[in-house]
């Protein structure tokens, strides 16, 4: 519910601040004296579309703040939840719009965006003045109030229609990659299983490209460490040499301290440390004599050894930096080559999904095609009786449903058609109808969808354009049956409507109390004799003429005053 309205700076308005209760709530007041700009800055404030010139001329910037009390709105609260706005009872939106046409949003206090503002106010309030009535000329609003006069069983055939119509777009949208992207899954299988088989083929293993490295220097310098090998087992051995080798020697030397170790506890001690040191020596030369007959290397292991340094380095300038990262690329390749090879497999699967998927869609649109036709009877009847209460005589009403294709909501367009006068073909009623048979027809659309409505505030400018006297009347009893359910504002020239006010609020314009000739715009709160005066103005007469404000008793159901 809309309880309150701030504008400073926009069109004739300087400051303004004006309240709202439940029920239903009229603004009155001369013409021209400025009811339609309060419409128009709380439609700036929900997120029209504005104009520099909306901007109090001589200032820079406009403002309107709207309060709205979201105690009997959880949609809109789980909305705010979902934007990360907090879930507050309390709404706040603002709207500022300078003189060079910027224009800024604000909900409870954070910066946001138009679109996100008339997503949050769209359930909240619903306008209809003369030239605005974008909710009814929408066909996907005219859409979304037929499927909810339907009811239930529409709204649970929609749900199940939208889930079927998404995996049929999933399917057939992944379906469509799979098939014009034939002939480039054909290339990539074909050189994934190349590369596959190469480095398959080279049988690598993590660490042999480091072994290799070191058997080709030893390799390189295979007669360096013959020779070496050759002096090493000689100097141990001492077979060709003229001296005893050092392992000879070793033993000779242990043998010439056991010849005195009688004579000395001290010998005992060096004589292990030499037995140590023959068993090391010994150790050492049979080690020296293998690995100088592993230096028997035929020629062939060199070429051998180099060639698959060759292929290692071939591969790693195609597939990475090391043996590692071929094998980790391998294994890759071989996964995305699975699933190439499996995408027949796939894509049958796929058009078997996309067929089921289109034979749900089919049964549960022509299902719901059916309930909606029905409903579109039901619907139209009644609001071509309610337009002819409002003075709407001889018009008619027709809800069309026309076969479409397939789309997410159906396979329906619903369009309003009307006929506001007698010999009138139909048409539909973003073609033909004025501002008040279009306020009109929004009127009676919400007393027999009155139920189904979530929107909590509507709002009608000027719904009494070309009517007056019983019809009046009874658009003024519509007013009020439909507050009984939510909020009502209305502006009217009528005081066979305005009598039916719950709150009744005059717009007055005048000049400011500065004197500087400039024109102001304010609201009041009328009640009792204040209203009774502002009826028998509207009555044609004065607030003081006494047949007027007779009139207007009668019309308040006020006992007239005693002399």
């Amino acid at each position: 519910m809309l309880t309150g309205l701030h504008v400073e700076n926009f069109a004739l308005i300087d400051r303004l601040d004006v309240r709202f209760g439940e029920g239903l709530t009229v603004l009155t007041g001369e013409t021209g004296a400025g009811k339609s700009i309060i419409v128009d800055a709380l439609n700036a404030v929900l997120g029209e579309r504005t104009d520099p010139d909306c901007v109090r001329s001589g200032c820079e910037r406009a403002l309107v703040q709207a309060a709205f009390d979201l105690s009997g709105s959880p949609e809109v609260q789980a909305q705010l939840e979902e934007a990360g706005l907090g879930r507050d009872e309390m709404l706040i939106v603002s709207r500022e719009v300078t003189a060079q046409g910027r224009s800024q949003c604000r909900v409870n206090g954070r910066l946001t965006t138009l679109g996100l503002l008339r997503e949050l106010t769209a359930l909240l309030a619903d306008v209809h003045g003369q030239h605005e009535h974008q909710l009814l000329l929408s066909p996907a609003w005219q859409l979304e109030l037929l499927d909810a006069f339907a009811g239930e069983t529409a709204l649970e055939l929609r749900s199940r229609y939208s889930t079927e119509w998404g995996a049929l777009q999933k399917a057939a949208s992944e379906l469509q990659s799979l098939v014009s992207d034939e002939r480039e899954r054909s290339r990539l299988a074909d050189l994934y299983r190349f590369q596959v088989g190469e480095i398959e083929a080279a049988a690598l293993r993590p660490g042999e490209e480091e072994e290799l490295r070191q058997e080709a220097v030893r390799l390189a310098n295979l007669e360096k460490l013959f020779v070496a090998a050759a002096q090493c087992a000689e100097l141990l051995s001492g077979d060709e040499s003229d001296y005893p080798g050092a392992v000879a020697a070793a033993g000779q030397a242990m043998k010439a301290l056991e010849s005195v170790a009688s004579y000395d506890p001290g010998i005992a001690e060096l004589h292990s440390l030499l037995e140590s040191a023959v068993v090391s020596l010994e150790e050492a030369l049979s080690g020296v004599r293998r690995w100088r007959d592993s230096l028997d290397v035929s020629p062939e292991r060199i070429d051998q050894v180099q060639s698959r340094l060759d292929l290692i380095a071939s591969l790693k300038r195609k597939y990475g930096d090391t043996v590692e990262e071929v094998l980790a690329y391998h294994d890759r390749v071989a996964a995305e080559l699975g699933g190439l090879e499996r995408s027949d497999e796939r894509r049958r699967d796929l058009e078997a999904e996309r067929d089921r998927a289109r034979r749900e869609v089919e049964d549960l649109g022509q299902q719901l095609s059916t309930v909606r036709r029905a409903a579109a009877e039901t619907l139209g009847r009644r609001v071509q009786d309610e337009l002819q209460e409002l003075g709407m005589q001889g018009s008619r009403f027709h809800v069309a449903v026309e076969q479409a294709p397939h789309g997410p909501r159906g396979q329906d367009r619903v369009e309003f058609l009307i006929s506001a006068n007698p010999g009138e073909p139909l048409k539909p009623l973003a073609r033909v109808a004025s501002g008040g048979e279009a306020s009109r027809t929004m009127l009676a659309l919400k007393v027999t969808a009155t139920e189904c409505d979530p929107v909590k505030t509507l709002v009608f400018d000027e719904i009494d354009t070309g009517i007056g006297g019983r019809t009046a009347n009874t658009v003024g009893e519509k007013l009020r049956a439909i507050s009984r359910g939510r909020q009502v504002l209305c502006v009217t020239h009528l005081p066979q409507i305005a009598r039916f006010a719950d709150h009744h609020l005059k717009v007055e314009k005048g000049e400011e109390a500065s004197g500087r000739e400039r024109t102001v715009i304010s609201v009041r709160a009328l009640e009792g004799e204040e209203r009774v005066g502002e009826l028998a103005r509207m009555l044609g007469g004065s607030e003081e003429s006494e047949a007027a404000v007779r009139h207007a008793r009668e019309l308040l159901g006020i006992e007239p005053r005693t002399r």
